[in-house]
Parts: C-alpha cells; sequence; structure tokens
C-alpha cells in the first residue's frame, strides 16, 4: 500500500516540477507559494507545526502565530518549486543572488586546509548553504536524510550529489562512519542540528528539552576542530543572504553537554530572525 502511495506521490510532484519547469522561476514560486500556503493547513504535520510553535512562542497571540504558519507553507512552497531550477543557483555569480556576509572567513578555511564543522538548521532553502560553501572551493561532505518517499529520493540525492554538494553522506550509523572517514581526510562536513535525534541527548532549546545531535560535540572532542554555524535568510526580492558565522574554538575541558547547548542557543538566535523561515513540521520536543 505504502509503495502506491508513494508512486502516485511521484507522479504528482513531478507533475508539477515539470509544470514549474515551464512556466519559468518566478511564476513558479510564487504559484508554489501559494498553493502550499493553501493546502499547508491541511496536512497532518500543521499541528505539529502548530504544537512546535506553541511551545517556541508561548507569548505570541493567535494572530502572530497563525501568520508564522502561513509564511512557512509559502517558504515550503517556494522551496519545492526551486528544486527543479537548481542549476540556476549553481551557475549563477554569487552577488547576483546571494548576499555573502563573512566569505572571508570561507576563504580562510580554504586556505588553511584545515577541516571543520559546518552546522545549521532547515532554514528557508537550505541546500544552498551547502551548495555556496562547495562553490567556495571548500572540500565538503554534507549531511543528508532520505527523504521517506524512495521514488521521489532516487531524484533528490541526483540533485544534491550533481548540483548541491557532490559528496553527500546519509544520515545514521553507517553514515556516522563516514563522517570520521572524510573528516580524517581532510573533508570538512555539514550537517543540520534542529532535528530529534534518537541517540542524542536532552538539550534546551527555547527553554524546554529537545532531543539533539551530539556528533559537533563529539568531534570537537575527539579532533579539537571548529565549529562553523552558518544561516540562510531569503529576502524580499528572493535573493537570498548567506551569513558565516566566526568559527567557535571551544576548550579541550568543555563538556559535551556545555557544547551542544551553546549550538542550540546559536540555533534559537537564527530562528527568531525570521521565524516563519524555519520549518517546524519535525516533531523537534516530542
Amino acid at each position: 500500500m505504502n509503495k502506491v502511495k508513494y508512486l502516485l506521490q511521484f507522479i504528482f510532484i513531478l507533475l508539477f516540477l515539470l509544470i514549474f519547469r515551464l512556466l519559468g522561476l518566478n511564476i513558479s514560486r510564487y504559484l508554489s507559494g501559494k498553493i502550499l500556503s493553501f493546502l499547508g493547513p491541511f496536512f497532518r504535520s500543521n499541528i505539529i507545526t502548530l504544537n512546535n510553535i506553541n511551545q517556541a512562542f508561548p507569548e505570541k497571540d493567535g494572530n502572530s502565530k497563525k501568520k508564522i504558519v502561513n509564511e512557512m507553507w509559502m517558504t515550503y512552497g517556494k522551496i519545492l518549486s526551486e528544486y527543479i531550477f537548481i542549476k540556476h543557483f549553481r551557475t549563477q555569480v554569487s552577488n547576483k543572488v546571494f548576499e555573502i556576509e563573512g566569505q572571508s572567513i570561507l576563504d580562510q578555511i580554504k586556505n588553511s586546509k584545515e577541516p571543520v564543522v559546518f552546522v545549521s538548521g532547515h532554514f528557508d532553502n537550505f541546500e544552498l548553504m551547502a551548495m555556496h560553501i562547495e562553490k567556495s572551493g571548500i572540500d565538503l561532505a554534507a549531511v543528508y536524510r532520505p527523504l521517506n518517499n524512495p521514488f521521489l529520493n532516487i531524484i533528490m540525492e541526483h540533485i544534491r550529489k550533481k548540483y548541491i554538494c557532490s559528496k553527500q553522506i546519509k544520515k545514521g550509523i553507517s553514515g556516522t562512519k563516514d563522517l570520521l572517514k572524510y573528516f580524517k581526510s581532510g573533508t570538512s562536513i555539514a550537517l543540520m542540528i534542529d532535528q530529534r535525534v534518537s541517540e542524542g541527548i536532552r538539550c534546551k532549546l527555547f527553554g524546554k528539552d529537545a532531543l539533539t545531535t551530539t556528533i559537533p560535540a563529539q568531534f570537537v572532542k575527539k579532533f579539537n576542530c571548529k565549529i562553523v554555524p552558518v544561516h540562510i535568510e531569503r529576502k524580499i526580492n528572493e535573493n537570498f543572504k548567506i551569513k558565516i558565522f566566526k568559527p567557535l574554538n571551544f576548550s579541550e575541558n568543555e563538556t559535551i553537554e556545555n557544547i551542544t547547548l551553546s549550538l542550540n542557543s546559536i540555533l534559537e538566535k537564527m530562528i527568531n530572525i525570521k521565524p516563519s523561515q524555519w520549518i517546524w513540521t519535525h516533531s523537534r520536543w516530542k
């Protein structure tokens, strides 16, 4: 039954993507955003979204929360349409599509040939962060979670490897081994720290315990490496601002718990920049 459901999903989404290709990027982005902002509230994940926003912003009124939800679904729609034009973003001169804050930091990392751990969350079109880091000449491997739909996942893996970041690591136990192998060979790694992971630790996010990955902290303890937070923001003109934060150096006496808490604190500040541009559909505080 699942295979039939996934196949129908695949055909439906593929049809939309083909229509988007014919319409062009700007029209597709607008239409897809409107469609998802209409359909999103009917999805089961909308309940998770509302619960998460209530957890993070109990002080906000109902209208403010509703605005975040509506804009988040619109963001989802825009991202969906942009996947079919991902080559456009890869081949563009950066200053035409991206405003980069902290490019000099990436240049220093590239020249030092010393691997670092880039961390971020699912902000707007998050794929573009790894794309830009690799385009900047940094040897990079990005961790990703395979899609539940196996038909769509084949296409997504192809897109990611060809246009986003050529070295892709599947999330999981086998992926952790690949992370170590790549890092020891001098390859920097990039991973999202905003999803619930069963093998993580409970760490405060917006004042509430959330299962959080300890991989960045473990790499700090094992390799004494630097952690580099990265954030992306969609601007009003549909261009993007990517911010590369100053590398974080933790002392050898710092605990895994404290390092993880520090990164969650940074993540929280990123979310607060534009709450509607963070993907709230993950069961973060379950």
